[in-house]
C-alpha cells in the first residue's frame, strides 16, 4: 500500500560551477567532485553532519555503510563535515552557522548538504530508512526538482532548497501536513524579522502549497509519503526564493525595495526558524489536531472571504458557480458556501496547473 501527494515548486536557473575544498587525505575525491559538478557529469556530493557527537556518529556510520543512494546511475560521494574545509564559494550553505543557530529536540539535527544535486527530495525520499527522523538535506543548486503532476522543475542558487523526513500513524492527517510546513515557513521569517529588527515580509499561503510575497509567488511545498510497518514515511521539501530575483522574486530583493535596512536573509537563518517553528506546530498538530493552528493559518493565507468560480456536473452539462471560501474541512479541502446557502468542499480537477482555476464543487450534507 503506498499513498502519495505532490505539490510544485516554481524555480528554474542555469547551473554554475561548485567546488569543494577538502583535507588532503580527501583531495582526490574532492578532485573528482569538484570536476564531475563543472562539467555536469553525474557525480555528486553529500557532506554529512550531525548537532551533537551521537548524531556525528550516525554519520560516520552512514559513510562506512555506503547505504545512501541515488537513482539514475548518480555517482554518489560521501564526506564527513569533520574532514571538510570551508568551502571556497563563499555563497555555499554555512553548515556551522545553521548548527549554531539551530534549538530543536529533533528535526534539523542531522545534516545532509550538497552544492549540487538532482533534488534534495529524492536524496531523504530514496534513503528514508536509512536516515534518522528529522533529517534534513539542504542542497546549494539542484537540477532535477519534483513538482506537482511529474513537472520537473530547476532551482537556482540562492533559493533556500531543503527536503526533510519525518513519521506519521494516522493517515487522515498526512494531507494536512504541507499546511504545517508552510505556516512554519511563513511564521519563521516573521521571526528571523523579529530577531533583526526589521518590518515583517509578509509572505503569505496560497493554498494548498505555494507561498506569496506581494502577489508573486516566492516558493513551494512538496510533501511524500509511503505506508510502511504500519507508519507513513513523509518526506517534506521546500523551496523558497532568499536571494534569487529569477523567476519572480525574493525575499532580499523586497527588503531591498523597502530601503530600511542593509541586512540581507540568510538561507542558514531561515532554515534553523523554520525547524524551530516547526517542531512546536508539529508537536501541536500531533497532540491537538490542525484545529490548534487554524487560525493562525487563516491569518496567513489568501482565501478567506474570498470568491471563487466551481464547476459542477449537472447531467450532461457543466454549470458554472460562483462560492465564498470559509475555511478546510476536516480533509484538507476547501470549505465554501454557495449563494444557495449550501455547504461545499472544493477538490482540484486534477488538469489545471493553478488549483483556483480548476475548482469542483462537492456538496455536502
Amino acid at each position: 500500500m503506498s499513498y502519495a501527494f505532490t505539490r510544485s515548486l516554481g524555480f528554474f536557473s542555469a547551473l554554475k560551477k561548485v567546488i569543494l575544498s577538502t583535507k588532503k587525505t580527501n583531495s582526490s575525491l574532492s578532485l573528482r567532485v569538484a570536476a564531475s559538478a563543472m562539467d555536469g557529469n553525474s557525480s555528486c556530493a553529500l557532506v554529512l553532519c550531525g548537532k551533537s557527537s551521537a548524531e556525528n556518529e550516525t554519520a560516520k556510520t552512514l559513510k562506512n555503510s555506503g547505504a545512501l543512494k541515488l537513482t539514475d546511475n548518480t555517482e554518489l560521494s560521501i564526506l564527513l563535515h569533520s574532514e571538510s574545509e570551508k568551502p571556497i564559494k563563499e555563497d555555499a550553505f554555512g553548515v556551522d552557522s545553521f548548527m549554531n543557530s539551530l534549538s530543536t529536540n529533533r528535526f534539523g539535527r542531522f545534516l545532509l548538504w550538497s552544492p549540487r544535486l538532482p533534488s534534495t527530495h529524492d536524496v531523504v525520499s530514496q534513503n528514508f530508512c536509512e536516515l534518522p527522523i528529522g533529517a534534513v538535506c539542504v542542497a546549494d543548486v539542484q537540477y532535477k526538482g519534483r513538482g506537482r503532476s511529474k513537472n520537473a522543475w530547476e532551482s537556482p542558487k540562492g533559493c533556500l532548497l531543503f527536503s526533510f523526513t519525518l513519521q506519521m500513524e494516522d493517515g487522515r492527517v498526512v494531507p494536512l501536513i504541507q499546511y504545517v510546513v508552510s505556516l512554519a515557513v511563513t511564521e519563521a521569517i516573521k521571526d528571523v524579522c523579529d530577531k533583526n529588527g526589521l518590518p515583517y515580509v509578509d509572505v503569505k499561503i496560497k493554498w494548498p502549497n505555494d507561498l506569496y510575497l506581494n502577489g508573486l509567488k516566492v516558493g513551494g511545498i512538496l510533501c511524500t509519503s509511503t505506508f510502511k510497518s504500519k507508519q507513513f514515511n513523509v518526506s517534506a521539501g521546500i523551496g523558497l526564493n532568499v536571494d534569487n530575483e529569477k523567476p519572480t522574486t525574493c525575499l532580499n530583493t523586497f527588503l531591498r525595495e523597502l530601503s530600511v535596512t542593509t541586512y540581507q536573509f540568510r538561507r542558514e537563518d531561515i532554515l534553523a526558524a523554520f525547524f524551530d517553528k516547526f517542531e512546536k506546530f508539529y508537536e501541536l498538530f500531533i497532540n491537538q489536531g490542525f484545529q490548534s493552528l487554524e487560525e493562525l493559518y487563516y491569518k496567513t493565507w489568501l482565501h478567506s472571504g474570498q470568491r471563487v468560480i466551481v464547476q459542477e456536473k449537472n447531467e450532461d452539462q457543466v454549470v458554472e458557480n460562483v462560492v465564498t471560501i470559509q475555511g478546510l474541512t476536516s480533509s484538507g479541502y476547501l470549505l465554501a458556501i454557495g449563494d444557495d446557502n449550501q455547504m461545499c468542499e472544493l477538490h482540484p480537477d486534477g488538469n489545471s496547473f493553478d488549483f483556483f482555476k480548476g475548482l469542483v464543487r462537492r456538496k455536502l450534507d
